[in-house]
């Protein structure tokens, strides 16, 4: 029998020693390639190199012309939630079954996205700073702090994680609205995403990011902004243009933005958004918390565990 081969090829949450331990513990006989892939091109050349039964990834791409070169390659399994940088497409042309980890963060997102929207809607990092400079004078944020009660929450995307948003607020008695072509489940209007625009004071984007979703905030949505909300991402970096955001903000169609997602990331630590006191920037971390890190790293292995075995069957 030929020992199955797994790629590993990247992992920016540990020393993949977990993952070594799993597949070892769960395989009989399983050959484990770890490698340090960041472009295209790296996962083409460890492709080539093992020409894989399976393969883990985090960031690195997995493209159609690596499916090319990995004739045996039975399943790719995701680190994480979204699998925009897997081309689907090809993979399901090619019957290789393609397996994320979809549930294993939807409190910590949930919480932190309503950390992010409570945070600038207080005006909290203003009065931090203002006391840290000396500055003792609440009064002077009152005319811009509004009650929730009166305030339109929108949500563009209502799946689990916007789910769970929308519970949090709706004991204040916001209104919460939804932008989402998923049939409903939940009692809340489905509306435009101009209407989001009109309406809302709040909006918390949880969507899946592809091709008709890239950018669908963007400079005329925020033209079509009436009530200057707060922004929030939590979701993926390509869903909003980050220039137009800078520029919302200041042309007063934004009144802040909580970020946690970029479409480049790291984020560039001179990128002027970085300057702005009415952004909350985050590294990636609305997944984060010691319950969601080895379940993450645990149920992406179990993923192709349990695939290669059906494949052996």
């Amino acid at each position: 029998m030929i020992s199955p081969v797994v790629l590993l090829t990247d992992n920016d949450l540990g020393d993949r020693q977990l993952e070594h331990q799993l597949l070892f513990d769960n395989l009989p006989r399983v050959d484990v390639v770890i490698a340090d892939c960041r472009t295209e091109a790296d996962v083409l050349a460890a492709v080539e190199a093992c020409n894989p039964h399976a393969i883990v990834t985090q960031w690195a791409p997995i493209s159609d012309a690596v499916f090319e070169l990995a004739p045996r390659c039975a399943v790719v399994s995701r680190i994480g939630i979204g699998i925009d940088m897997i081309d689907v497409a090809a993979a399901e042309r090619r019957r290789i079954a393609v397996r994320n980890v979809p549930h294993y963060c939807t409190e910590e997102v949930a919480t932190h996205a309503v950390a992010l929207a409570l945070a600038l809607w207080r005006n909290i990092s203003q009065f931090d700073a203002d006391v840290r400079r000396g500055v003792w004078k609440a009064s002077s944020a009152a005319a811009g702090i509004g009650r929730l009660s009166q305030a339109t929450v929108a949500l563009v995307g209502a799946g689990r994680i916007g789910s769970l948003v929308a519970r949090a607020f709706a004991p204040w008695g916001s209104r919460i609205i939804v932008h989402d072509p998923a049939p409903a489940e939940d009692a809340y209007p489905r509306v435009s995403l101009g209407e989001v625009a009109k309406h809302a004071d709040i909006i918390s984007v949880h969507a899946p990011l592809n091709q008709h979703t890239h950018h669908m905030i963007d400079a005329e949505f925020f033209d079509r902004c009436e009530r200057s909300p707060i922004l929030i991402n939590t979701s993926r970096g390509g869903l909003v243009d980050l220039e137009a955001v800078v520029d919302a903000i200041h042309a007063g169609a934004l009144r802040g933005a909580g970020l946690d997602v970029f479409e480049t990331e790291p984020l560039d630590p001179t990128h002027q958004i970085l300057s702005n006191s009415k952004v909350l920037v985050t590294p990636h971390a609305a997944w984060c918390s010691r319950d969601a890190l080895p379940e993450l790293r645990t149920q992406a292995i179990m993923n192709v565990v349990n695939a290669l075995k059906e494949e052996a069957e």
